[in-house]
């Protein structure tokens, strides 16, 4: 049977909320396909607001990949303001899609896609407003199958119990995998009920179902073993890597939002993976190996998204952009193809030892010249070598020199706080570094006009990373850490003004580790905070940690464990971690070992020009790292 729009009850609430026209939906390249036609149909959600969510590229991918399969269809919903929630419950309009404003709970599958950790309390929203059971186990032959997926997904231990199944890796193949399976069961009258379909799913390796792995414990709180309680389920779940990025050029048509969002360009990801081993970053780890795009096949996307969109701003995409084997020539070509027109190219924040002024006056060649953003990470050469970051001061003092000499007035340097090592003299390193910068822009160029932003986040360690193991700092080291380092920025007079400061303090880190590296005890927390009206955590406005501090004592009461022993103590070398037993590729002695050099400040070199050093991923995934040069060059096309 058809299901019926929810907008006629939505429209009447719209007036009275802020930002209406995120709910509206009717976006350029949006789908809307006719509901009896499919078979198998899927509701995408980014758990958070539509002006974070719309221009994620992962959502967006798998929106136009299920979209052009036969018989399916794939709409999408948000995470809706506190404001539109209260109305939605006091008026019985539950959680709806954009496209249709068709209700979530109509569709076969919810799948969510978890950036951050911060958003698992969205999605108990999304799923209650929804009419859907919070718990997996509560959910009946009617309710859908949640799905996570994203890079907080390589450990879903936390919010195992709130959904029926994780995928870990790239998701354009297991996504239509997943369908088909879904449709076969449903055309074979749903034998088994949910378990089966779930079994089905689970017994490739390739989907991880938590219900099917028992969790046992030791008295002192640590994970004694995760075991399947099926048999036909495998010990160990697999990761996906798409290999060949040119057979999967999407999106072809990107979603062209109505609403203001927080990145309004077309983006191409030129490549996929980064072995620059840099060992505090979760994203680089787990998605290896590196898998660049042909050089024609960027000119193609480029060329395509543009004239289906109507950006007038390309953002190429990658973890290491610059360092594309061909993006030389990659840039060169596209400048070529749109000099004189209203197009400008973007480049994410790119290595200190991977930027040279060609590259940067390619970008900027029609006219548009913003700042640029370099990630030294760390302030003293100590602390660049215990996380791998091989960039010497050396390295950004010329590179910032040749920038501000070419006409850059503005520089943004990123750090991190908190990390394992680090001192107050590390950290005070930033204001002398940030200072010297600055020195040498006035010197370069004989002006005082030089700007240098120091932007500081705290550390958070994350799972398959070498640094999975580390204790985290609290968040009272890392804010005096962060005072300590304002005040010194702030009372030099030659230099004070001309360096701006960002932070973030250190308690949403403490959660955020708390919920990356924890097991499915930290469910009730999450739960309760929810309870609280916890929503929105990854919004300053929004947080608050004693909010969470409270529910995670009052949750954890009867437990061996509490917020401390997840984030501020260190794991010895033969603790089962949670998420042991998902295989992101990554040897775990290699991880063990990168640890041990990093305490020592032993660096590795990027396996992509050097010698394996055998971290696993190749053999173990059966994949190898795809880089160019092509030889291919980027024609400049007439643009009409």
């Amino acid at each position: 049977m058809p299901v019926e729009s929810l907008f006629p009850r939505l429209e009447p609430l719209l007036p009275r909320v802020q930002k209406p026209i995120q709910y509206v939906g009717g976006e350029l390249n949006s789908t809307v396909k006719d509901w009896d036609e499919a078979s198998v149909r899927w509701a995408l959600m980014y758990p958070d607001a539509y002006e974070v969510g719309l221009p994620n590229q992962g959502v967006q991918i798998l929106y136009e990949i299920l979209n052009e399969l036969p018989g399916t269809l794939a709409e999408r919903t948000y995470a809706v303001w506190p404001d539109l929630e209260a109305l939605m419950r006091e008026h019985g309009v539950p959680q709806f899609t954009v496209d249709a404003h068709r209700p979530v709970r109509a569709f076969d599958v919810l799948g969510v896609s978890f950036a951050t950790e911060l958003g698992y309390t969205n999605l108990l929203t999304a799923l209650d407003l929804a009419g859907i059971p919070l718990e997996s186990a509560d959910r009946g032959e009617d309710d859908p199958f949640v799905i996570a997926g994203g890079h907080a997904m390589f450990n879903p231990e936390p919010i195992a119990d709130f959904i029926d199944a994780a995928v870990l890796g790239d998701g354009e193949q297991i996504a239509i995998a997943i369908t088909e399976v879904i449709r076969e069961w449903k055309q074979e009258g749903r034998p088994g009920g949910r378990d089966e379909l779930l079994l089905r799913l689970a017994e490739s390796g390739g989907v991880y179902v938590p219900r099917f792995y028992d969790v046992e414990y030791h008295p002192d709180g640590r994970i004694a073993r995760v075991v399947p309680n099926r048999p036909r389920v495998p010990w160990r779940v697999h990761k996906h890597t798409v290999m060949n990025l040119d057979e999967w050029p999407y999106p072809k048509k990107p979603l062209v939002p109505l609403a203001e969002t927080v990145h309004e360009r077309y983006s191409v990801e030129i490549f996929r993976g980064c072995t620059r081993g840099c060992r505090f970053c979760q994203a680089g780890m787990i998605t290896r190996p590196v898998r660049e795009r042909s050089i024609d096949t960027i000119g193609k996307m480029v060329e395509v998204g543009l004239k289906e969109s109507g950006f007038n701003e390309v953002g190429l995409l990658s973890l290491s952009s610059a360092d594309h084997s061909e993006i030389a020539d990659i840039a060169k070509g596209l400048a070529d193809r749109y000099e004189g027109t209203n197009t400008s190219l973007s480049l994410p924040s790119t290595r200190v030892d991977a930027f040279n002024i060609t590259l940067a006056n390619e970008f900027s060649r029609n006219g548009r010249r913003s700042g640029l953003t370099f990630a030294p990470e760390g302030g003293s050469e100590r602390m660049r070598k215990v996380i791998n970051k091989m960039v010497t001061e050396e390295d950004l003092i010329r590179t910032v020199t040749t920038a501000y000499s070419q006409g850059w007035r503005q520089v943004k340097l990123y750090f991190m706080c908190g990390l394992p090592t680090e001192t107050d003299e590390d950290v005070l390193c930033i204001a002398d570094l940030a200072k010297k910068v600055i020195k040498a822009g006035r010197d370069a160029t004989g002006s005082r006009d030089i700007r240098c932003t120091v932007s500081i986040g705290a550390f958070v360690p994350k799972p398959h990373t070498p640094f999975q193991w580390a204790a985290q700092a609290d968040h009272e080291t890392v804010d005096r850490r962060l005072r300590m380092l304002r005040d010194a920025l702030r009372s030099d007079k030659e230099y004070g003004r001309a360096i701006g400061y960002r932070y973030h303090d250190g308690k949403p880190s403490i959660i955020e580790g708390l919920l990356s590296r924890g097991d499915r005890r930290v469910g009730k927390v999450i739960r309760a905070v929810w309870e609280a009206g916890g929503r929105f955590d990854g919004w300053s406005e929004h947080f608050s940690f004693d909010r969470w501090a409270e529910c995670a004592a009052k949750a954890l009461a009867g437990e061996p464990v509490d917020l401390d022993w997840y984030t501020t103590r260190e794991r010895d070398r033969h603790e089962v971690l949670p998420w042991d037993h998902l295989d992101s590729g990554l040897d775990r002695e290699w991880l063990w070992q990168d640890w041990q050099d990093a305490l020592s400040g032993g660096e590795v070199e990027d396996c992509r020009w050097t010698p394996c050093y055998d971290c696993g991923v190749c053999p173990t995934m059966g994949t190898e790292i795809q880089i160019g040069p092509t030889g291919r060059k980027l024609l400049p096309l007439i643009v009409k």
